[in-house]
This record gives structure tokens, C-alpha cells and sequence, in this order.
């Protein structure tokens, strides 16, 4: 998936402006980036959810020229905030993603059936199947969402700060499915990150998106550098490789003494993105 010159507004304010990108196909593609900045709005734009210039090609070919029904089949989103449908259970939900598949007054068919399940499956939701939406945590909840995305069986998944609500485990297994969508199922995959740390481990390509424009792009070494996010950001920042691979990724408060010991570097840390 590609973006040429993209802007995106809400209104007459502009928001994102020229945006050109590219998902890696078959990989995971991290945009990182303080609040604000557009990230969001870049993946509502792709997804038409908000007014768009600008090009979007899926496998070269102009997104503008698909129908909604057409478009839905090639590329889903994961949003940040969904209503919670009530009186459905989450089996009846994860379904809901099957609706670009489906014609108009046909019943559920086996096809349909083994999305459903493999998507259940991957979200770990077999034991909440039956368990109404609005019985579930935040966390809960938004695997369920994620599992509805699943189901729809695109090539192209967008995830806009799919961690959210989720505790540690939940986010490392988030994190490890995300990576294994991409390398054993093939899926294109556009994910907003907070945490700086988790976007260099699991992205093959990070994006760094500053005022509504691509400050950079490419791989985590290259773009995540002590300087460039120390300016995005606006604190002082310290990145260092990790002897297992991956960037440990440090906000230096005021008036803390530097410090560029790898183990001190290692602690995990927070950045809004």
C-alpha cells in the first residue's frame, strides 16, 4: 500500500500534509510520533473516514476507483474508539467483519464460519465466544475488535494504538501476533504505536510523523536516532542497541545526570506517540 502526496483535513484545517509512504508488504510498518502530530489522521485518510487528497494505490491500483465494497475487502482499520454494540455476544460481533463478503439477505455459509473461527482463534477469544460485548474489559474488548478485522480477510490491516487498555501480557501478545500476521500470513500491516521501544522490536520500517508531515522514514536504526526524536519530541532523549537486538529508548528528565550505560538505557519507558 502507497500513498502519494496525501493531505488530509478536517474541514478547512488541514491536518496532514503531502504524505507520501509505503507499507511494506508483508511486514509491519510503525508510525510513531508526538500527540497530534497526524498519525491518526493519515490512517482516516487512507481509510476514507476523512476528506483525502492526494493518492491512494493498493497493489498499484487507485483505491478512488474501488467501491466501498471492493475497498473493504482489501483494507481494514482497527480505530482507536468503538462503540460497544450491546445485546451481541462476541461471536456475533467477530461476524460483523464478514459483511463485505456477504450478499445482500444470504445466510452465513462455511466460508464465512472458518474466518469467524480463525479469527477467534488467533485473538485467543475461544472461552469469551459466547460472552456478551458488554460484559467484557477494555482489554477484552479490543481483541474482540481486532478479531472483527481478522475475519474480514483483507491483505491490508491498519491498527491505530492497538495496545491501548491492554496490560503488559496482553501487549506482548498482541505484539507477537501483529509480527506473526505479517511473517506467516502475509498481512501488510500500518500500526500507531506509543511506546517507542515495542515500535523499534516489531517494525521491518518506521515512519516518524512530526506537524502533519513525514519527517522520516525507514528502518528503526535509521530513523529512531538519539537527535531526530530528541527534536520531535522536545525532551532529551538517549537511544542505544540492545544486545538482543531491538533500541532501548530513555527520556532524560530535567536536571538528572546523563547517563549512556547500556543497562541504564534498558529500562523500559513510556513516550507518547
Amino acid at each position: 500500500m502507497r500513498t502519494e502526496s496525501v493531505s488530509v483535513s478536517y474541514g478547512a484545517s488541514p491536518v496532514v500534509h503531502d504524505a507520501s509512504i509505503e507499507l511494506l508488504p508483508a511486514g509491519v510498518t510503525a508510525l510513531i510520533g508526538p500527540n497530534g502530530s497526524g498519525k491518526s489522521t493519515l490512517l482516516r485518510g487512507i481509510c476514507r473516514l476523512a476528506h483525502t487528497t492526494g493518492q491512494v494505490t493498493l497493489d498499484g491500483e487507485d483505491s478512488a476507483a474501488l467501491s466501498p465494497r471492493a475497498f473493504a475487502k482489501r483494507l481494514t482499520i482497527l480505530a482507536q474508539q468503538r462503540p460497544t454494540p450491546g445485546g451481541l455476544t462476541v461471536t456475533e460481533v467477530v461476524e460483523l467483519g464478514r459483511h463485505p463478503h456477504r450478499k445482500r439477505f444470504s445466510r452465513t455459509d462455511q466460508a464465512c464460519r472458518d474466518a469467524v473461527e480463525r479469527a477467534i482463534g488467533l485473538t485467543g477469544l475461544q472461552e469469551l465466544r459466547h460472552r456478551p460485548v458488554a460484559e467484557l474489559s477494555g482489554g477484552q474488548l479490543q481483541r474482540v475488535w481486532l478479531a472483527t478485522c481478522l475475519a474480514q480477510e483483507t491483505d491490508v490491516l491498519l491498527l491505530d494504538e492497538p495496545t491501548t487498555f491492554l496490560d503488559l501480557k496482553h501487549q506482548m501478545s498482541l505484539l507477537d501476533l501483529i509480527r506473526d500476521l505479517a511473517d506467516t500470513h502475509g498481512l501488510t500491516i500500518g500500526v500507531v504505536l506509543h511506546d517507542l521501544e515495542q515500535a523499534a522490536d516489531i517494525a521491518d520500517r518506521v515512519i516518524l510523523v512530526s506537524e502533519g508531515r513525514i519527517n522520516a522514514a525507514g528502518t528503526p536504526t535509521e530513523v529512531m536516532t538519539a537527535e531526530r526524536l530528541s527534536a520531535t519530541f522536545g525532551v532529551d532523549i538517549q537511544v542505544a542497541p540492545l544486545p538482543f537486538g531491538g533500541i532501548a529508548v530513555r527520556a532524560q528528565r530535567a536536571g538528572r545526570r546523563s547517563t549512556s550505560r547500556i543497562e541504564e538505557l534498558a529500562e523500559p519507558v513510556l513516550l507518547s506517540a
